[in-house]
């Protein structure tokens, strides 16, 4: 309530004299929440507050330039000490809301084509040396949520002796090949809850973690989404469109299709693991439980895709021995009754 306050009065120094209203927007998984001001003549501007001694919103105002090719919030005004963010107001209709509203194929590919020839925007303008690297410490920093929060916390199974062998070699193949690829500006969770429906192209949010790295890392993040999930048939062809425009765009993706959808799919095994460390962590450290149902979504792409693959093998024996087999293991449903919820 403090922090609400201080917010109102930091917008009465902007707009003095001014009747504004302001209603709770939206919250981050992390201590950011957003709020909507409603201005005299109608208007609305979003005022982001993060809490300085959490928060530093220094890392946003710097991406927001480095991606500023793309439709990002204007910042309007900003009180660096307070943690206080004045942004355009891009509107209420989240990509996602738009594709649960309407959820013909067709009009899925339209939505979905357009955030992905703005992530190819994104990726052309990258340059070395202006975003921190994705490089193999912070991949395996990642890597490492698994088994500290799903397997340890979620779980309750630390892993045996034999299981650290295991994912040791497993975190050693992921890492290599992800710093294999051609490497590009990655926002770091191209989600669609992260785009918004603009009049003109898609609103891009929540960048401030971007790194350069691997080009498929944004793509997985759009198709392998956390809250919403398409036949493989759909992902394949979408995968396949956004590599035929990324060749004609110049972006380094490998010139076969195959390669480049092998890339695709063993990047979204180390995100998919570290979402599932994260959304486990989120809710036995900070007591949000929003993000835990969609773990099993994770396990099942994990292990429809480390069956694919014989290098992946050892994964997939992994977490069997963590969570056991079910219908997800004869390509059916996502049901893992170890975690009390459903896919």
């Amino acid at each position: 309530m403090q922090r609400l306050e201080a917010l109102k009065a930091w917008l009465a120094t902007l707009f003095p004299g001014e009747a504004l209203t302001v209603e709770f927007a939206a919250a981050d998984a992390d201590f950011r929440r957003y709020f909507r001001a409603t201005l005299a003549d109608g208007s609305t501007r979003i005022v982001m507050d993060a809490p300085p001694d959490k928060m530093d919103t220094d890392p946003y105002v710097r991406v927001r330039e480095v991606f500023s090719m793309v439709r990002v919030p204007e910042i309007i005004a900003r009180d660096r000490e307070q943690g206080f963010m004045l942004l355009e107001d891009f509107g209420r209709v989240q990509l996602i809301a738009a594709l649960e509203h309407d959820t013909r194929p067709e009009v899925q590919r339209v939505l979905l084509l357009e955030a992905i020839d703005t992530l190819i925007e994104l990726q052309q303008g990258s340059r070395s040396g202006v975003l921190p690297g994705y490089d193999a410490a912070l991949l395996r920093r990642e890597l490492d949520l698994f088994p500290e929060w799903f397997v340890g916390r979620e779980l309750g199974k630390p892993f045996t002796f034999a299981q650290r062998q295991a994912w040791a070699g497993i975190c050693n193949l992921l890492v290599s090949r992800a710093l294999a690829q051609g490497q590009v500006y990655v926002h770091r969770d191209y989600i669609v809850r992260n785009l918004m429906l603009t009049p003109d192209r898609p609103g891009v949010l929540d960048f401030q973690d971007a790194v350069y790295g691997p080009v498929s890392y944004d793509l997985v993040s759009l198709l392998r989404d956390a809250f919403i999930e398409w036949d493989e048939d759909f992902v394949i062809d979408l995968v396949v469109r956004y590599w035929e425009k990324a060749r004609a765009a110049g972006l380094p993706v490998p010139a076969n299709i195959d390669d480049f959808y092998r890339d695709f799919e063993w990047m979204g095994v180390q995100r998919h693991l570290k979402v599932a460390g994260i959304f486990a962590r989120l809710y036995h450290r900070d007591g949000k439980d929003k993000y835990r149902p969609e773990i099993p979504r994770f396990i099942k792409y994990l292990k429809r895709t480390s069956r694919r693959y014989v290098e992946l093998a050892p994964l997939y024996r992994l977490l069997v021995e963590l969570v056991g087999t079910d219908a997800t293991d004869a390509e059916l449903g996502s049901s893992y009754p170890v975690l009390g919820v459903k896919g």
